[in-house]
């Protein structure tokens, strides 16, 4: 079948191929059940009479073991080739090898596939090498990287498919790239809101990027829209296949500010033939290595919390984020070397170290060993010295008592009091004296007394680890980056957009990370953006400033600009003309749509397009906080009615919800408001810190008083802090013990 030209008898081929492999692992899958119910059986009858060895014992296990992974290498492999049958292959390649007169077909796929394990494939997983030639080149001369070394050759032809539930949707021959109007097809078709794949539009530049295998630190700097994200995932599952030996998805990590990449983890990474790697944000990351100092640390949207209601200082925000305050603290490391010992003898079982030969070690033998693990390292020599004179090994309770010796020499091993000293030093406000239990670090401490603890103790380098994402680069701080590169020594792939940083001044990481990782870092600057239309882009990049960015040939309707006579009345027009409904569309009717010069045909069932969208751009932060209030209030509002009233309007009113009946369905309009007079018959409405706000807001604006100035509790925090005060006066009135018991037990006859 490698020689038919025609896709549509190839899809029909491969289709029949793929039910017939299915129904082969469907049936050696359900042997392979019976065969480990029987050895189970086996081993639960027979387990007493084995070899007293435990030899049999062993090959039973180890025979069972063999079967389960077996088996579940067959339902993963079943799994594949049933996610196939909706879409097998979608390109083509005509490779003709130097010296030969007719090409060999290649069809490239999502993963590959065979008329049974080890013969030549049908199709060929897009990671593949020769898969290579899809992407990277046009008619004429070409060549990929094999095992064996570089082959070269020519494209006769190359072709693009699309396949939608097994039937053919349009074929035809690109003699160029692939082609810019699937892309457009592709980027148009929103019907699913969460990232996808791109493996039908993977551009030649893009490919570089995602097949690159020798560079140790990939550092990518791309646009809004440019596509680096899916790159970055795209990218793992082709080393995830490239070096299939040594790299498994539990071995990647992603580091996030925040959890949005777990999205498209979940998404894409098994549509790749991969399952899902480990990702966390750094602020968890943070967390869990400092459980041990306080009991809890703030987190980014915790400080996006303070600088919302204006109770975050700024400056000092950015000051212990800067080069001078991590400059200031290796001062104090120094400091610490002296002033934070007090040596003196120490005896046991009738040997002695003298303090000089205690500081001799400290200071000489074992000064490469961070400061406050150091005493562990001079305490271990000792007991070895102890247990060599003596003839005979320590219990484990005595050596940690001449271990407790030698720690007892350090004046506080506490970092959260190690800190603190720092900033009092320093001319910084101190951190609250308090006991573990209250500790509780704000964000713009959380990474600097992480610095210090890597600094002062040993860490285990995180060996589990074999490839680092660290994803919105330009969200982390350099100590940040100080912190990654002292736990993490494996493989990275870096990246963000120096526009899109959530902190309030942009930061150019680029400049600071080779100090960090050294000269093995490549840059991949990603300028093309893909998002939006022209008309949209140019209007957004022309308001944020940025001029660097190339925008993919998509046109749209032309941005309008009107204007409204104040932010609410702006923000009513977006609400009304916002569409919240889903709107199914048959899948061939979209591609006509979209692609009216092609052939289409076979389109069966319906898809439903994503919602709409809109961005709301605001002059200033405070009216971007504004607007989220009100979008909030009319889109979020939650209540329940008791008096089922009918608002009227007077002049110069306007309704303040539109309301939804949570039993029938039912829309219509309440409350009414003008100017700064607000109501509605629903009650509860004002719970919601969004509602409220902007209630105050409107007040607070005719006052003239400033929102920041104002407390940020909401109605039902202060319920919760009454219902607290209730409970405790039961509590302190009420034998509650008795209660407690009855509701278990019952009252006692």
């Amino acid at each position: 079948m490698a020689a038919v030209k025609n896709g549509r008898e190839y899809l029909a081929h491969v289709t029949e191929t793929l039910r017939y492999r299915i129904t082969q692992l469907d049936d050696s899958i359900e042997a392979g059940q019976k065969e480990i119910e029987g050895m189970h059986e086996y081993y639960w009858e027979n387990y007493t009479e084995m070899d007293q060895y435990g030899y049999e014992n062993f090959d039973n296990q180890q025979a069972l073991l063999h079967e389960i992974n077996a088996s579940n290498e067959k339902i993963e492999l079943r799994r594949r080739f049933r996610k196939m049958m909706d879409s097998p292959f979608f390109g083509r390649v005509d490779f003709c090898y130097e010296g030969d007169e007719e090409p060999e077909i290649f069809y490239i796929g999502i993963a590959n596939l065979a008329e049974e394990n080890g013969g030549l494939p049908l199709i060929y997983d897009w990671r593949a090498p020769v898969s290579g030639l899809f992407y990277d080149f046009d008619k004429g001369p070409a060549s990929y990287q094999a095992p064996l070394g570089e082959i070269h050759g020519d494209i006769a032809a190359k072709w693009q498919y699309k396949i939608r539930g097994g039937k053919m949707i349009y074929e035809f021959e690109s003699d160029v790239k692939i082609d810019d109007e699937i892309l457009k097809a592709e980027l148009g078709s929103n019907g699913d809101v969460q990232l996808k794949n791109i493996i039908r539009t993977i551009q030649k530049e893009q490919n570089a990027i995602i097949r690159n295998t020798s560079d140790r630190i990939m550092v990518i700097q791309g646009a809004a829209g440019s596509g680096k994200t899916s790159i970055a995932l795209h990218r793992i599952a082709y080393l995830l296949y490239h070096d299939r030996k040594n790299l498994k998805s539990s071995s990647v990590l992603v580091l996030s500010p925040n959890g949005v990449f777990s999205d498209y983890i979940s998404h894409i990474l098994p549509e790749l033939g991969e399952e899902n790697i480990r990702e966390m944000s750094f602020d968890l990351f943070a967390y869990k290595r400092l459980k041990n100092t306080v009991s809890d640390c703030e987190d980014r949207y915790d400080l996006i919390e303070r600088q919302i209601a204006g109770l975050c200082d700024e400056k000092l925000l950015k000051e212990k984020q800067s080069r001078d305050f991590l400059d200031r603290m290796e001062g104090y490391l120094v400091e610490l070397e002296d002033s934070l010992m007090n040596f003196r003898d120490v005896e046991h079982r009738g040997v002695v170290k003298k303090e000089q030969e205690i500081i001799e070690l400290f200071y000489f033998k074992f000064m490469d060993i961070p400061l406050l693990s150091r005493m562990d390292a001079v305490a271990e020599y000792f007991i070895d010295e102890v247990e060599t004179l003596k003839g005979f090994d320590l219990p484990e309770e005595e050596r940690d008592a001449v271990k407790s010796r030698f720690y007892r020499m350090y004046e506080t091993r506490d970092l959260y009091v190690l800190y603190n000293r720092f900033l009092k030093q320093e001319g910084f406000p101190s951190l609250p004296q308090v006991q573990y239990e209250k500790r509780k670090l704000r964000y713009e401490d959380v990474y600097p007394i992480l610095y210090l603890k890597y600094r002062l103790e040993t860490q285990q380098e995180d060996s589990g680890v074999r490839h680092l994402i660290v994803d919105e680069m330009q969200d982390y701080s350099m100590i940040q980056y100080l912190i990654i590169q002292k736990l993490f020594k494996c493989k990275m792939t870096i990246l963000g957009d120096r526009e899109q940083t959530m902190d309030g001044d942009q930061q150019d990481v680029l400049t600071f990370l080779p100090k960090i990782f050294g000269k093995d870092i490549r840059r991949i600057v990603m300028n093309k953006s893909y998002r939006n239309t022209i008309e949209i882009a140019s209007y957004a990049n022309q308001l944020a400033g940025i001029t660097e960015v190339e925008l993919f040939e998509r046109h749209g309707k032309p941005v309008e600009e009107k204007e409204f006579p104040g932010l609410i009345e702006a923000l009513e027009r977006v609400v009304k003309e916002l569409k919240l409904e889903k709107q199914a569309v048959t899948e061939a009717e979209a591609d006509r749509m979209k692609m009216a010069d092609m052939e289409t045909a076979g389109a069966e069932g319906q898809e439903e397009f994503s919602y709409e969208t809109a961005a709301v751009i605001t002059r200033t932060a405070d009216e971007a906080r504004e607007a989220y209030y009100i979008l909030q209030k009319k889109l979020e509002a939650e209540g329940y009615e008791i008096h089922m009233g009918q608002s009227t309007l007077k002049a110069g009113a306007k309704h303040l919800l539109s309301l939804t009946d949570a039993v029938t369905g039912q829309t219509k309009q309440d409350g009414a408001y003008k100017e700064n007079v607000f109501g509605s018959y629903v009650h509860g409405i004002f719970d919601g810190a969004g509602i409220a706000r902007t209630v105050i807001q409107a007040l607070a604006e005719k006052k003239g008083v400033q929102m920041g100035d104002i407390g940020s509790m909401t109605y039902a925090e202060y319920k919760e802090t009454q219902y607290d005060l209730l409970a405790a006066s039961l509590r302190k009135y009420l034998n509650m013990e008795k209660i407690y018991r009855i509701l278990e037990t019952g009252i006692d006859e």
